[in-house]
């Protein structure tokens, strides 16, 4: 994710009752194992508009693609200070690949990202509400789709496409909520790493035009993005 597309009350005290805070950079102590202590930083220090969460994303995304993380940052007074609240600055839907974990990939800490995952992005009423709580309950400026290359689900989707044949259990579920953005106009690992793209944009504009998402996003309190994750160089790049 480079710089350059930056540019581009009892439900509450329910859900707070697990909640987190603002990371804090620290580190593990010496050959002991011990972690040295470090004070958290505040939480007025976190993004709090959509353009400062995307360049906080994008810092964090080239601390991962260059080995040069500052997580995890889990120790005892940072662990402590994330009881007392969550503060997370930015909502991510991705994929439940193993090999794209959003805290990893843009190497982010505990109490910074709410994170919601499913095999090809793909929605329900559950992820719905989950995203709507992140904005609607905890202000959070940005959504960002984060689809991935070599993604399974879309292959799964594609290839039954092709086929006609019928996938196993729930994960017909899957293709059939993919199967609408296949790119038909390619062939072969070109159609799927279409459709990849493709699968990304439907959901990112099936989010913004949820009635109270709109509603945000007409205010100028929230973006609703799109992007991909590339397995061969680590690299996040927006796609909207």
């Amino acid at each position: 994710m480079e710089e350059g597309w930056v540019s581009q009350a009892v439900r509450r005290r329910w859900w707070s009752l697990g909640g987190t805070g603002r990371w804090a950079v620290g580190g593990a102590g010496g050959a002991t194992g011990r972690w040295a202590p470090t004070a958290p930083a505040p939480a007025t220090s976190r993004p709090t508009t959509a353009a400062a969460a995307l360049r906080e994303l994008a810092a964090g995304n080239r601390r991962w693609r260059t080995f040069r993380e500052r997580h995890p940052d889990e120790s005892p007074t940072v662990r402590q200070s994330l009881t007392q609240g969550q503060h997370p600055y930015a909502v991510v839907l991705g994929c439940i690949d193993s090999r794209v974990p959003p805290e990893l990939v843009f190497d982010q800490g505990l109490g910074d990202l709410m994170t919601v995952r499913t095999a090809g992005e793909v929605l329900d009423e559950a992820v719905l509400g989950s995203v709507a709580y992140g904005v609607l309950e905890l202000g959070i400026p940005l959504v960002l789709v984060l689809g991935h290359q070599s993604c399974g689900a879309v292959r799964a989707a594609v290839e039954a496409d092709l086929s006609g044949e019928r996938l196993p259990a729930h994960i017909q579920y899957l293709a059939d909520q993919i199967r609408p953005v296949i790119d038909r106009g390619e062939e072969g690992d070109a159609r799927i790493d279409a459709t990849i793209d493709a699968n990304v944009l439907a959901v990112r504009s099936r989010l913004a035009a949820e009635p109270d998402l709109a509603a945000k996003i007409t205010a100028g309190k929230l973006v609703v993005a799109g992007a991909r994750y590339e397995l061969t160089t680590q690299t996040v790049h927006r796609l909207a």
